[in-house]
């Protein structure tokens, strides 16, 4: 049995159990959508103010839409349900970027999903997952969950405890491959594998690295313990990188970050990063074109 196996299995088999009426009282999901784009394909507007730089895109953390439904508060990076920026849809295949903080014992009621690849990365606490293929699980911090919606699957989340919040980043990406047969998986990432380098959570490659989604993507953790240097090699020509600072602070192609802050760039084989002692740093190497 591999590494990946080995976890896979000693997460399942700690991590399941029986739900409880809880899961049906949940509050009804009317939130958890995305409006049709009016263009498909490469859709992103180069922000200038950045150093006049033609290549890249910085979102401050301050401009993001905002959603505060009172057990749930939720910061978006693109546009996503009530919050409409035409400037703001996507970064290539990256389509959702969400900052959400649930509170204890509140979640996502049952809903449906299709044609679309889905991480959860959880910050803090317990997220319950329950789906329509069976699993029922709780993702924690240091794993990492993804689903392939593909021909249709409806799931619930909700926070475990009720004691305290649960922050997780949801992340939706289009898929390279539409109705596929729906899948889960979900795995433990080691903490010490990411310590001041970039460390591979998700890839195309079913044998590579972390999970694996239909989509020519790759995503990395960094946490950094010094101030330091280091690059980054793009996976794909014709990808491009969007950065998200979960903590501490960067300067990335010369272009300050701060928490929260998320920095895009295309049309580069290498991106350059200074990088703060206690900084946080997750990075999303994508397709800049929907197929």
């Amino acid at each position: 049995m591999d590494r990946k196996e080995f976890l896979r299995k000693g997460l399942l088999g700690t991590g399941l159990y029986v739900a409880s009426k809880a899961i049906q009282d949940l509050t009804k999901n009317e939130i958890d959508e995305l409006k049709p784009l009016d263009i498909i394909g490469f859709n992103h507007i180069p922000n200038y103010s950045a150093g006049n730089m033609k290549n890249s895109v910085l979102h401050k953390a301050n401009t993001r839409g905002f959603a505060d439904h009172g057990w749930l508060k939720s910061y978006h990076s693109f546009s996503f349900a009530n919050y409409y920026n035409p400037e703001r849809m996507h970064f290539g295949v990256l389509r959702v970027l969400n900052d959400d903080v649930v509170a204890g014992g509140r979640g996502f009621g049952t809903h449906p999903h299709d044609n679309m690849e889905i991480i959860s990365i959880p910050l803090e606490g317990d997220l319950h997952h329950k789906d329509s293929m069976g699993n029922i699980a709780v993702i924690k911090n240091g794993e990492i969950q993804v689903m392939s919606a593909g021909t249709g699957i409806t799931h619930s989340e909700y926070n475990k405890n009720l004691d305290k919040q649960v922050k997780f980043l949801q992340i939706w990406l289009f898929p390279n491959k539409k109705n596929v047969t729906p899948r889960y998986d979900q795995m433990a990432i080691k903490e010490v594998d990411r310590i001041n380098k970039f460390q591979q959570i998700l890839s195309p490659n079913p044998k590579d690295e972390g999970v694996w989604i239909h989509q020519n993507a790759w995503f990395h953790l960094g946490k950094f313990t010094k101030k330091m240097k280091i690059d980054y090699t793009m996976k794909a020509n014709d990808n491009g990188l969007y950065v998200f600072v979960i903590q501490g602070s960067a300067t990335i192609n010369g272009v300050p970050v701060a928490s929260r802050d998320g920095f895009g760039v295309w049309n580069t084989q290498k991106v350059s990063f200074e990088v703060l002692e206690g900084s946080e740093l997750l990075l999303m190497d994508v397709p800049m074109v929907i197929s």
